[in-house]
């Protein structure tokens, strides 16, 4: 493929952004080679600046279910655009949305938006904080909540991708207030809380990662963790901002049947668009702005097009659940032949899987934790697959860190096109 137009592009913003990029593993500083820039999408395609097509298993990293340019979502925002983009005052459209939420996602009665995934888990924090009087938060190595400085302590993605788990800018304050656990480890868990009795605020956790790839959580884990914060009155926190509305109409809380005391959303629930939000039971919402002391605010949060684009997104997959067994579906069909096909090139790999999330990690050994995800990525083979799968029209986050995002708008053609192109770049492994 040729990517004259994207290098020059990329040259170009690196005079002006910094490393030419908004978001930084998306400058293929991980992989190699200059980022790809689109141009327009439409279903499970993306088509760049160079003219080139491919089959997209990122999909805005996750947010769009029903692929790109998804005609009832771009319909509500054009018709919200031409009475005008922000107000800075309420809209009904902002209950509407809230009441859609709320039907669909077990155990909350209230929810706020906000503008980001990141503005979510890091406004639930301080109202758990605030909740229970307590600072300590437990955050897990390689699960991702974000660029606040409470999570930036061995977080996953780009923030290892890039080397700095402990950012620079991060104080030594904040930091020690941030306990660090191990992923499907409770025995790990409940030392923490044991040194730190009646410290701990909340713990939070993407109950299904994606940003150490994808790592479901192991038989009686999540329900441990459930069972250990109703034992010491620590709030648990489900970061939902890439499993919200993906895994099941009402995300892991609905798939795995664990409640959460917080759950955070974002991707999904604005259709694409720039949004974020968190919720919970009325008594720890009521400890919010303007009813309680916990304060958070955004002049943005709740703005017209991003509550039209996420109540077309959310309307369509409450009335049409099917959805989500098709997107299940699709991808128990991609893990399949994509395990035949590696198996058959010998080709040492583990395949981690939850309802339409999935991740390829190459390497001898189950992949259960951030220590298990990083000595897979580290030997190098990942990069030269990331490659040759774009080479041949298929684009993979550029991250061996990263899960894959599967849309309803992939068809089984291009389902078998993305396995014959994995069978094609695993005999160059």
């Amino acid at each position: 493929m040729i990517y004259k137009r994207s290098s020059e592009l990329f040259a170009s913003a690196q005079k002006v952004i910094p490393g030419g990029v908004n978001s930084p593993v998306r400058a293929f500083k991980a992989v190699g080679g200059d980022p790809i820039f689109i141009k327009r999408a439409e279903g499970a395609y993306l088509y760049d600046e160079d003219g080139n097509k491919l089959i997209d298993y990122i999909n805005s990293w996750g947010p769009l279910i029903l692929g790109h340019a998804h005609k009832p979502v771009i319909d509500a925002v054009i018709d919200i655009a031409k009475k005008g983009t922000s107000f800075g005052t309420p809209t009904e459209i902002e209950t509407k949305i809230a009441e859609l939420a709320v039907k669909m996602v077990p155990n909350i009665d209230k929810i706020r938006m906000v503008n980001s995934g990141t503005e979510a888990t890091m406004s639930a924090v301080r109202l758990a904080r605030g909740f229970t009087g307590k600072e300590k938060i437990i955050k897990f190595a390689g699960c991702y909540h974000g660029h606040s400085d409470s999570f930036l302590i061995q977080a996953g993605s780009g923030a290892i991708t890039f080397g700095t788990p402990n950012s620079p800018g991060v104080t030594q304050g904040t930091a020690k207030d941030t306990l660090l656990a191990k992923y499907n480890d409770l025995e790990n868990v409940k030392s923490l809380i044991e040194v730190n009795k009646d410290e701990i605020a909340c713990i939070i956790i993407e109950p299904v990662p994606g940003n150490m790839g994808c790592i479901p959580p192991d038989n009686g884990f999540l329900e441990g963790l459930r069972e250990l914060c109703d034992d010491h009155s620590i709030l648990l926190i489900f970061d939902e901002v890439m499993s919200g509305f993906r895994l099941a109409p009402g995300g892991v809380q609905e798939r795995m049947g664990v409640n959460a005391d917080i759950a955070c959303f974002g991707k999904v629930i604005g259709g694409g668009l720039p949004v974020g939000a968190f919720a919970a039971r009325n008594e720890i919402m009521d400890y919010l702005a303007p009813v309680g002391p916990v304060y958070q605010a955004g002049t943005l949060s709740g703005n017209p097009l991003a509550m039209a684009a996420g109540l077309a997104m959310l309307t369509e997959l409450d009335n049409n659940r099917s959805v989500f067994k098709s997107i299940d579906k699709k991808t128990a069909y991609l893990h399949e032949g994509i395990e035949k096909v590696l198996l058959e090139n010998n080709v040492a790999h583990t395949i981690n899987r939850v309802g339409s999330m999935i991740s390829i990690h190459f390497g001898e050994e189950p992949v259960v934790d951030f220590e298990s995800a990083a000595k897979s990525a580290g030997n190098g083979i990942f990069n030269k697959f990331f490659h040759g799968m774009l080479e041949n029209g298929i684009y993979i986050a550029p991250s061996a860190f990263e899960t894959w995002f599967i849309s309803d708008a992939l068809s089984y053609e291009d389902l078998d096109a993305t396995i014959e192109t994995v069978n094609k770049v695993a005999k160059t492994l």
